[in-house]
């Protein structure tokens, strides 16, 4: 069983806004991944729900798919990267394999895998 430490999560403003600016973006239906490749916040991972989402407990579900999604996939990502995911407003209703196809299709578009 793989973790998510704290340690490896984007936790200060200034590394979000960096890699909302300079990293790449994609998107589909359920989120945006933005890649960033960046030797000082390589392997580092940020999760984020706007408020139009809705209330907190509609928020913080979408991050905890994020999470576990990523959480799932993290030991095939290469190294050097910096990633960060948006939660969109159709993963209000959608199930954690669907996040999941979702997030190997467009992690293959951005090329993380190794």
């Amino acid at each position: 069983m793989f973790e998510l430490p704290r340690r490896r999560m984007l936790k200060r403003r200034n590394d979000f806004q960096r890699v909302y600016r300079q990293g790449k973006s994609l998107a589909n239906r359920y989120f945006v991944l933005y890649v960033f490749e960046s030797e000082a916040l390589a392997g580092k991972v940020g999760f984020a729900a706007g408020k139009k989402l809705g209330c907190a407990v509609k928020r913080n579900r979408v991050k905890r798919l994020l999470r576990e999604t990523y959480r799932l996939h993290s030991h095939e990502l290469r190294p050097g990267i910096a990633l960060l995911l948006v939660g969109r407003q159709a993963m209000l209703n959608a199930k954690c394999p669907a996040v999941e196809q979702s997030f190997l299709s467009l992690g293959k578009k951005a090329g993380i895998f190794q």
